[in-house]
């Protein structure tokens, strides 16, 4: 008899069957690296990190989600997840650890650039025109987290 562990959670009282999916959502965590083994954010992994945030704001627009509001939670998102999983570091700024308020600050404004390019009917037009503006300029041609990055808008 093949028993599927499906079934057998079915035969647990309900209380008991959050104490199973604990562990299961802890192993992530237990994934990360640790601040000695954390290397610096690629720019590869920037370009795929921004992309996220970008599309987390089209999705939320398109379900009716304020902009500022969208956008403050991709960008938290990014900064996360350069705080967690790399340490506040970022290649394309060098060996200088990153302040999470520096990540958010990068972050937004990259999720703010990433949505004027993915999404621009989504994103206000007096921020397309902004972002429109620093790209021109040059500001906006990679953008980083970092203290560096261009400020496009001020969502919060």
């Amino acid at each position: 008899m093949e028993v599927h562990a499906s079934s057998a959670l079915r035969h647990l009282p309900r209380w008991s069957r959050s104490l199973v999916a604990v562990p299961l959502l802890l192993l992530p965590l237990a994934l990360l690296p640790t601040a000695a083994e954390a290397a610096p954010a690629t720019e590869a992994e920037m370009q795929l990190y921004t992309r996220i945030g970008a599309v987390n704001v089209c999705i939320a627009r398109a379900a009716g989600v304020e902009f500022d509001k969208a956008v403050a939670i991709a960008g938290e998102t990014i900064a996360q997840v350069l705080q967690g999983v790399h340490t506040g570091k970022i290649q394309q700024v060098g060996n200088q650890t990153l302040t999470l308020e520096d990540l958010r600050r990068g972050s937004v404004n990259s999720a703010v650039i990433g949505a004027v390019e993915l999404c621009p009917k989504q994103v206000p037009p007096d921020v397309v025109k902004r972002v429109e503006a620093a790209i021109k300029q040059g500001a906006g041609a990679s953008p980083a987290p970092g203290p560096a990055a261009p400020a496009p808008a001020a969502p919060r």
